[in-house]
């Protein structure tokens, strides 16, 4: 169903502005000074006096990280849902290879540890 955020304060990477933004499955599809619901169930959110923000990036994360015979607290399934919530929406891993591990071979497990969640 798509998502119709009216009346926002619009921040990108130069200038804020007011204006609507419609998303239509995971693309915003426009942003523009007045837009009309698509469809009957377009859900639609008042964003007046709110900032509509694109979501954060966090490029350096230890998620489920080993070290030293311990590993770090959050794990993907709970670390990725705790930066959701404080609006990041892409991370970045620390990818650390063992000691007989090439690169490549840290990457993999990585992988398997982060693609389920």
């Amino acid at each position: 169903m798509p998502i119709l955020i009216k009346n926002g304060t619009v921040v990108n990477d130069d200038e804020m502005f007011l204006a609507d933004v419609l998303i239509e499955g995971e693309t915003i599809a426009e942003v523009a000074g007045k837009i009309e619901p698509t469809s009957p169930d377009t859900v639609v959110l008042d964003a007046h006096e709110m900032m509509v923000i694109p979501g954060g990036l966090d490029p350096h994360t230890h998620m489920q990280f080993p070290f030293m015979g311990t590993v770090s607290v959050d794990d993907f399934y709970t670390g990725t849902r705790a930066a959701l919530a404080g609006g990041t929406t892409m991370i970045i891993d620390f990818v650390v290879p063992n000691k007989d591990d090439s690169p490549i071979e840290a990457y993999r497990q990585w992988r398997e540890w982060a693609d389920p969640k």
